[in-house]
Formats: structure tokens, C-alpha cells, sequence
């Protein structure tokens, strides 16, 4: 296989994913970008996070995070709340309406993954998932993506 083929693949790959999430998105009538969804699911899967946690874990600017976050406070999506261990900076949650959100955005990444695997099997998916864990573990551990 050439490079330029797999790097062919890759590319259609990510979007094809990125088009099916927006599709499954739009069938909950939800109304996010990519990057809030991100940032909303942050906030949902570590109870002691902060904008600064989400950034580095996201490798995003700070800014970016920190107005992808007022868009969900705005929305009333999640809340702010005081950090007991660091009174420079506040730890995020979801409200209830954010937590509707998320399991729509579950229901939404369901249908997506159920479109791309429909015609696998479950040795063909592990093999994928040990592939691709592999290959982001080769760039990770070359640090070519630290910052």
C-alpha cells in the first residue's frame, strides 16, 4: 500500500465520521459544533474538570476552549462552580439540560459508529481499534504532538 493511499483513507475516514456525527447530530435537532460537542463531553466524562484540563486534553488553545465553554454556559448547558483546591480556577458540570444533550449526542454516535461498522465483524473491529491505538500511540510517544 502506498502512503498516499493510506493517506487517502485516513482522510475519508475522518470526514466520512465527522459527516455521520453531524448527520445524526442534526436527526436530535441538536445544534452544536463539533468542537462544542467536545468540549461538552469534557465536561460530562471527568466530574473535576476545568477549562484548563479540557485545553490540554483536547491540545486546544485555551481561548478556543474558553469560548467554546461560554457558548454552553450560555446555553445553560453547563455550570460553573468554585474549585475547593484552587481558587484560581472553577471546576464545570453539566446541568440537567446538558445532560439531555448528552445522551441525544449518545443516541447521535450510536447511529454513526452502527453506519461505519454495519458490514464488520468483531475481530475486524478489534483489529481496527488495536491498528489505530497503535498508531496514535506511535505519534504520542514521538511527542511530535506535545506542546
Amino acid at each position: 500500500m502506498s502512503k498516499n493511499s493510506l493517506h487517502e483513507t485516513l482522510h475519508q475516514l475522518m470526514h466520512t465520521y465527522t459527516n455521520l456525527l453531524l448527520e445524526g447530530i442534526r436527526r436530535q435537532e441538536l445544534d452544536l459544533s463539533v468542537m462544542h460537542i467536545r468540549t461538552l463531553k469534557g465536561v460530562c466524562h471527568n466530574p473535576e474538570v476545568t477549562a484548563k484540563s479540557i485545553a490540554k486534553r483536547m491540545e486546544r488553545d485555551k481561548a478556543q476552549i474558553t469560548r467554546a465553554l461560554n457558548d454552553l454556559l450560555a446555553a445553560d448547558l453547563i455550570i460553573k462552580k468554585d474549585n475547593p483546591l484552587d481558587g484560581r480556577s472553577q471546576l464545570l458540570q453539566l446541568t440537567a439540560k446538558g445532560e439531555a444533550v448528552m445522551e441525544k449526542l449518545d443516541v447521535a454516535e450510536e447511529w454513526a459508529r452502527d453506519q461505519l461498522t454495519q458490514n464488520l465483524s468483531l475481530v475486524e473491529l478489534s483489529l481496527f481499534f488495536r491498528v489505530s491505538r497503535t498508531m496514535i500511540d506511535n505519534v504520542k510517544s514521538s511527542h511530535f504532538l506535545d506542546k
